[in-house]
């Protein structure tokens, strides 16, 4: 029986018939190219490598962008293919919107006509894949104190320093890196090719989250690259942050796809499975606890399609991405947690759903901004007076 989705509230009466039949393609997709599959990727630590070639096929990679071989599609729809996605796997979310917020985005948005017209075309058709190097090992939610150094020597610079907990970054053909400039300080970005002598990467291992991910550290020791490798048009922290807050919004809706996975497999167990002679669904606190796994799926859905409205009329601010982010990835992390509860001891073999989910939530939780920086985020919109300093 085709997967339906949860939808308790007729939330498709929201919908354009373009947005359903985006969100309907990568359902389809999902049951038939990724649910077969992902539990064996999660089981061995490794990452599908025949995606990235099918999901540019369909459009995924940087579908918001316009041109360069992408579809340009607008935010909800956008943000349905990430819940579906997620649905699937974070890992293979987290993959498509590294691609398109992180690499294809700042690429378009800052870079010169050079770089687009060499990388975005063949990053949509998902030929080259690219990582987003930002984090650093002492440096996760302080980008401002990053150390990676460019030092320009005539037409070149040399870079210097270690990205830590990229994802992408041991399969990816070209590195976006963010570093200082010498002797100036100002932060900018630099595209470095896989091959660069200098620069190397080593993937993390021994990871119970994103095992279905690519996991790496990037090091630049002695880096030349020419001038041309650094996208123009970003100058300042600024650039990196707008490119994190495109992937933070498809993390909005990403995770609600878990979320909605994790309901409807304990849903379904819970009305198969009998103890104390009727249905585990027949008794009152299994009850509770599914209608409140329900209830917040749909408080998410209703919040990601504001999100993605306020998106598309250009009136969407940081602080409300802060503010749903640090939502729905709670309620998608305790819709897991639930599951894993009423599936009892089942719920911890990778038979089914919800351990996957609930231990790839974990770094949802923290990564693209911690849950506790996005309160503070949204603290300081609210207040005036910031936290950080």
């Amino acid at each position: 029986m085709p997967y339906r989705g949860v939808d308790y509230f007729a939330l498709d009466d929201l919908l354009t018939e373009e947005e359903r039949l985006v969100r309907a393609t990568f359902r389809r997709f999902v049951d038939e190219e990724v649910l077969p599959h992902i539990g064996h990727h999660f089981r061995q630590g490794t990452f599908p490598m025949d995606l990235p070639r099918k999901l540019g096929a369909l459009g995924a990679l940087g579908s918001f962008l316009q041109g360069y071989g992408c579809p340009g599609l607008n935010a909800v729809a956008y943000g349905l293919m990430m819940q579906e996605l997620e649905r699937g796997d974070s890992g293979v979310r987290s993959f498509a919107s590294v691609q398109g917020a992180l690499v294809m985005y700042p690429i378009y948005a800052y870079g010169s006509d050079e770089q687009k017209d060499r990388w975005l075309p063949a990053m949509a058709r998902g030929e080259v894949i690219g990582c987003f190097g930002l984090t650093e090992p002492d440096f996760g939610s302080n980008p401002g104190g990053m150390r990676t150094t460019a030092e320009r020597h005539g037409s070149t610079f040399v870079l210097h320093g270690e990205k830590r907990w990229i994802t992408s970054g041991g399969i990816a053909d070209v590195a976006l890196i963010w570093a200082r400039t010498q002797p100036e300080g100002e932060v900018r970005g630099f595209l470095v090719e896989r091959g660069t002598p200098g620069f190397s990467t080593r993937d993390i291992e021994g990871k119970f989250s994103l095992r279905a991910s690519v996991t790496s550290e990037l090091i630049l020791q002695e880096c030349v690259v020419p001038e041309s490798a650094m996208l123009p048009g970003a100058r300042g922290l600024r650039a990196p942050l707008s490119c994190l807050s495109q992937a933070r919004f498809g993390i909005c809706f990403g995770v609600l796809g878990a979320a909605m996975a994790c309901y409807e497999e304990a849903l379904s167990y819970c009305c198969e499975r009998k103890q104390f002679s009727r249905p585990l669904a027949g008794h009152q606190l299994v009850q509770e606890k599914l209608v409140g796994m329900l209830e917040e799926i749909t408080k998410g859905q209703l919040l990601a399609w504001r999100l993605g409205r306020l998106k598309e009329a250009g009136r969407l601010r940081p602080p409300q991405i802060s503010l749903c982010k640090r939502n729905n990835v709670r309620i998608a992390l305790q819709c897991a947690r639930t599951a894993r509860d009423l599936l009892g001891a089942n719920g911890i073999t990778d038979e089914y759903q919800a351990g996957r989910h609930m231990c790839n939530l974990e770094s949802v939780f923290t990564y693209e901004g911690t849950d506790h920086i996005h309160t503070l985020v949204v603290g300081e919109d609210i207040t005036g007076h910031s936290a950080f300093d």
